[in-house]
């Protein structure tokens, strides 16, 4: 199928495609990479009468490094994130979960402020932006506002920007030298959103026990998961194999998964236990492996 009729417009800056969005309302959309907007256009599920297309617009298409947090444009590409040598250092988990998107023409095509938009549940940077405590700058007519990622996901494919705003740039925390990090998930095809996904930072005390701790779920809710009991919880048991079993099975048990033609509640429940002990375990070896250097 083809799209619907549209206008198409090519804004140079910002501030241009701020005016646009404001002056055409709910029958505008923003295209950044397409990969999920033309899709959805081609078989009208989206029927836009305006497309703002603000590929041209280069101040959102940059990776800085700003006093313990790294600032991403909405514009820079998966593949950018993939094979940046800063965030490599400086935030490894973003690279780590930029190289399990979709297969290389996405990744090549499609952008991190697409993604987070875009809200999907099950997809890896909402994920990542949850264990990261990211801040979400959006723009509108009226000025610059800031959104933490806990009130950023509101539900599945939907998220705090209003109808005028732009989403510019996301910071994301940088990892500390201390903490070590696992991301782990399952899908069914290479390429495929996971089924499930799962996350984890860890930080540990000289003796062994658990000093800070962040664990996300995703593709179990409408939103990513933060499992902030299960956290606080943790804070100061001795981070041993017991523990990574205990606390995979009680993440598993809490969580309320929904079933589908993909896969059963109770087969995700599976999956949640599997992938956050791996994450948990990649993240403990990663945190001794710092203390020993």
């Amino acid at each position: 199928m083809k799209p619907a009729k549209f206008e198409y417009h090519k804004p140079e800056t910002l501030d241009e495609a701020l005016t646009l969005l404001a002056e055409y309302g709910d029958e505008a959309r923003v295209i950044a990479g397409g990969q999920s907007l033309v899709p959805m256009m081609n078989i009208r599920l989206a029927r836009p009468d305006h497309l703002i297309d603000i590929n041209g617009i280069d101040d959102l298409s940059q990776i800085r490094l700003e006093n313990g947090s790294v600032a991403i444009g909405a514009l820079v590409r998966h593949r950018e994130i993939e094979h940046s040598a800063q965030l490599a250092q400086a935030c490894p988990p973003l690279p780590a979960a930029a190289c399990n998107i979709g297969h290389y023409a996405l990744r090549a095509r499609g952008t991190i402020g697409g993604s987070l938009a875009l809200a999907d549940p099950a997809a890896e940077f909402p994920l990542m932006a949850t264990l990261l405590d990211a801040e979400f700058v959006a723009r509108s007519g009226a000025g610059e506002r800031s959104v933490p990622s806990h009130e950023f996901f509101v539900s599945v494919f939907t998220t705090a920007l209003e109808p005028e705003e732009i989403l510019t740039a996301v910071r994301f925390r940088t990892l500390a030298q201390s903490e070590g990090w696992g991301f782990r998930w399952f899908s069914r095809r290479v390429g495929d959103y996971a089924l499930v996904n799962a996350a984890a930072i860890v930080a540990l005390k000289d003796e062994g026990r658990i000093h800070r701790i962040a664990m996300v779920l995703g593709g179990v809710g409408a939103t990513p998961v933060r499992l902030t009991g299960l956290e606080q919880e943790s804070v100061g048991a001795e981070a041993s194999a017991g523990w990574v079993r205990e606390i995979s099975s009680a993440a598993a048990a809490r969580v309320e998964p929904g079933g589908d033609k993909h896969a059963s509640a109770e087969y995700r429940r599976e999956l949640v236990e599997l992938l956050l002990a791996g994450a948990l375990e990649d993240a403990i070896d990663r945190c001794r492996g710092r203390q020993a250097a």
